[in-house]
Formats: C-alpha cells, structure tokens, sequence
C-alpha cells in the first residue's frame, strides 16, 4: 500500500539544552504530515471530505533514538492502520535513510463543529483512506528489543 511522505524541516526552536529535538516537538512534526496528508492530498477539488474537522483521541509514541540538531529535513512516512466507523489510526516513522527516531501512531475522530460531535467517517474518506492501509507499527516491546539491540 501507499504511504504518505512528508519532508520536515528542523528548526533551532525544535531543540532543547542538549541540541536534541524535544519529545514535544514531535507531536508537531505528527501534526504537520496528518495535516498535508489529510487536508492537501484529501480527495479531489471540490471535495469536503475532512474538511468538517477532526479531533486527536490518542496519541501513542516510542522514541527509539535521540535526534540531534541538522540542516537535513527527517522524513515522516503516514499510513493509515485501522478505520471504524467514526475513527482511523495513522502511523508514522519518523527517520532519515539510515536511523528510525521515533514510532508513533494517533486515533483521529471525525468531528462535526457545527454540532459539536464526532461524526462518521464518509465512503468517500474511507476509499482515499484504504489506499493508504497497510501494517501498524512494531510493538512496544519489539521497539525495546530494537533499542536493546543496537
């Protein structure tokens, strides 16, 4: 299957006192390629898919190696792992062409400002979002193994 991928730029306020990216910031750098993967490669002009809003439910995140301050934007890679009716898991990798820094994946709800609840996803959003369906990520005691490993 697909996946998104999104080029991050680091910025010198994305690091701490010891010229790391802080834990975060990554949230951030989650945030920016759901957003472009959502919102700019959302279906079609004209579409309103996703457009309604949508609210984070759960974020889960392991961080498997400290990412140091660089010119090189780190490549964030979104795929979707699970849809429901009124919610989908993305995953990410965050890494270069040599290390993973961090796993992570985030529920996302479908919301209705106007109403002021969630909403069911559309078949319209369900069929953009099959064609980025693939695996969840490894496990948090696979990622420890990983950690231990190296």
């Amino acid at each position: 299957m697909a996946r998104h991928i999104y080029s991050c730029p680091l910025r010198w306020s994305d690091m701490d006192a010891f010229g790391h990216v802080n834990n975060v910031v990554f949230l951030r750098y989650l945030e920016e390629a759901r957003i472009d993967f959502m919102f700019r490669l959302a279906p079609g002009e004209g579409s309103t898919s996703f457009t309604g809003g949508s609210v984070v439910a759960r974020h889960e995140i392991d961080y498997l190696r400290p990412l140091v301050h660089r010119h090189a934007p780190v490549t964030i890679e979104s795929w979707v792992t699970k849809i429901g009716a009124a919610s989908m898991t993305v995953a990410y990798e965050i890494k270069d062409e040599e290390t993973v820094y961090v796993r992570a994946s985030t529920i996302v709800v479908p919301y209705d400002l106007a109403e002021a609840r969630p909403r069911r996803i559309s078949p319209e959003e369900r069929s953009f979002l099959e064609a980025y369906r693939d695996e969840p990520p490894a496990t948090a005691e696979a990622v420890a193994e990983e950690a231990v490993a190296a």
